[in-house]
């Protein structure tokens, strides 16, 4: 998946209508938006369809499917029909979970992003320290997406380390979670970004100024 300027928008507003306003205004700098829980519970699944027709973007639904092999067949069907390109899959819940929502993307021709470990502090209790062997189950099913927190580099490194230089890799945590968006890209291919952008009094100049930040 290629990601413009490095940015993934994180949308996490609640109606479609602002959500719609933030993208309007940033539209020329992005051309991928991750979609959140949030946004789909409040306005369903036609969320993936008003960013894919009305901007074009690269849509993928952060819904870290978590559940047996028979729920997330049904929740990355869904997904994947309503157009979206690409789904993030918690790998803690090991293999055949991952593996049956990686058929279902390949039945549509899209793609999976598996998440290794998590941007927050919380994340620390169980899932630190786990990422190696997330990713490297990853590998052995052949997946070339991952996502790795921003806000713990040496974790992102670490399953760098693991993955390759030929696997791409996303990180949320940038901005007011306090990742270092420079930093970040040492070891990530994009960043996830959300708050920073879509809280800014003006998102335009706010995105204006992590890309100038990245020259």
């Amino acid at each position: 998946m290629e990601v413009k300027n490095q940015i993934i928008l994180a949308m996490d507003l609640m109606d479609i209508i602002s959500a719609y306003d933030v993208c309007e205004k940033i539209c020329e700098y992005i051309n991928t938006i991750k979609i959140g829980y949030p946004l789909t519970l409040a306005e369903d699944l036609k969320a993936v369809t008003v960013f894919k027709e009305n901007f074009e973007f690269n849509v993928i639904c952060d819904y870290k499917i978590a559940d047996i092999p028979a729920t997330n067949e049904k929740i990355a069907d869904l997904t994947f029909k309503a157009g979206a390109d690409a789904i993030i899959v918690h790998g803690f819940v090991g293999s055949d979970s991952v593996e049956i929502c990686d058929k279902i993307a390949k039945n549509y021709g899209k793609e999976i992003f598996l998440l290794t470990e998590m941007s927050h502090p919380g994340a620390k209790m169980f899932l630190e320290g786990t990422g190696e062997k997330i990713a490297k189950m990853g590998l052995d099913l052949g997946l070339k997406n991952f996502v790795a927190p921003a806000t713990h580099l040496d974790r992102l490194s670490a399953i760098r380390n693991v993955v390759g230089d030929d696997s791409f890799i996303i990180s949320p945590g940038v901005g007011t979670q306090g990742g270092n968006p420079k930093n970040t890209l040492e070891f990530a291919d994009a960043l996830i970004i959300g708050r920073s952008i879509y809280n800014a009094k003006d998102p335009k100049i706010a995105i204006e100024k992590i890309i100038n930040n990245l020259k």
